[in-house]
């Protein structure tokens, strides 16, 4: 994502002036697949725990169903819409996130396509949770009922071809000719991407590219 350490001041200036006047922050970073959400969320926490505010990034996608649940509902082809999600259960965690105390959430491994149980530990006195995902500030239930559950709100706002190339991509990273890595991308991640879009809540700040 170019631009992002614009992004980055921006969002770190934002959250410095949340610190000084609560315990904890919880920041969601939305946007559509592929549309740099996950790195901004990064360099974001690399950010801040190097200003030593204690950050943790805390991802959605620890919360898809599993595979066998999707095949058995015939919904892996769709896998990442957002009804191949625990929704409530992803609710659950913002709110007891919202907590002072200490919290375990799933991540997500993409190597093995698979959730990993309780990997990321979010420590009481962890003073920002960053989290992100596509979903955030998303107008479905129940996933709009997360929108008064953030302190700060970010979009990152990535042109749609550009999205079609990086969602193309990361098919074509996993060895996929590009016939077979198109094909799956405009089957199903495109059209996500397209009903993020669509379907989108306002946020508190929109980070476009340069280009």
């Amino acid at each position: 994502m170019q631009d992002i350490t614009m992004h980055v001041n921006t969002l770190a200036e934002r959250v410095h002036e949340l610190c000084a006047t609560q315990d904890r922050v919880l920041v969601g970073v939305v946007g559509a697949p592929a549309s740099g959400k996950s790195t901004l969320a990064g360099e974001l926490a690399r950010r801040l725990n190097l200003q030593k505010v204690a950050t943790v990034v805390v991802p959605m996608d620890g919360f898809h169903l599993d595979n066998a649940i999707l095949e058995a509902r015939g919904l892996y082809p769709r896998k990442g819409a957002p009804e191949t999600f625990d929704a409530i259960g992803f609710i659950n965690l913002v709110n007891r996130l919202k907590e002072n105390v200490e919290v375990f959430a799933p991540a997500f491994d993409r190597a093995r396509d698979l959730s990993v149980a309780a990997a990321i530990c979010v420590p009481a006195n962890c003073q920002v949770v960053i989290v992100e995902g596509n979903y955030l500030m998303f107008e479905e239930a129940p996933w709009e009922f997360l929108a008064p559950l953030w302190d700060l709100t970010a979009r990152v706002d990535t042109p749609m071809p550009q999205l079609r190339s990086r969602l193309i991509q990361r098919w074509l990273s996993l060895n996929y000719s590009r016939a077979v890595a198109t094909r799956r991308a405009e089957s199903n991640d495109i059209p996500n991407a397209e009903r993020v879009i669509a379907k989108a809540l306002p946020c508190d700040i929109i980070l476009g590219e340069s280009d």
